[in-house]
């Protein structure tokens, strides 16, 4: 575990707290050296400067997601945004129809696709 402290708490203490408020669930410690630094400096540090809130911070990933083509993950990221309130059902789809123009339509159908998905799984729970 991490060493370096921060008023008590490790770094990867206050990383795994801000997965825990990005996700929505619970992250425990992980193995290996990526998961170390993705909770020590891409929670800890990136996800955690206050310049942006998690939804803004989310959104740009929506974009750099659909523009990658990684709806898998983005499929992720829109159970988070409904599960922490930051997006709803319309403002998930205005999000697709927006990327559509920038991105491509076929990966802006794709990513509306992903958000259908994830509101029918999210609604049968």
């Amino acid at each position: 575990m991490t060493v370096n402290t921060n008023g008590g708490n490790t770094v990867r203490q206050r990383g795994l707290a801000k997965m825990r408020e990005v996700y929505g669930w619970d992250f425990a410690d992980g193995p290996g050296d990526l998961f170390g630094l993705t909770a020590d400096h891409l929670f800890a540090e990136i996800w955690s400067r206050p310049a942006l809130s998690i939804r803004d911070r989310r959104l740009l990933l929506f974009g750099a997601l659909t523009a990658l083509g990684l709806f898998d993950v983005a499929e992720i990221q829109i159970g988070a945004a409904l599960r922490n309130g930051e997006l709803d059902d319309e403002q998930l789809r205005e999000v697709a129809v927006f990327l559509a123009y920038y991105v491509g339509w076929a990966s802006g159908t794709k990513l509306d696709a992903a958000v259908g998905k994830v509101l029918a799984q999210e609604s049968g729970k």
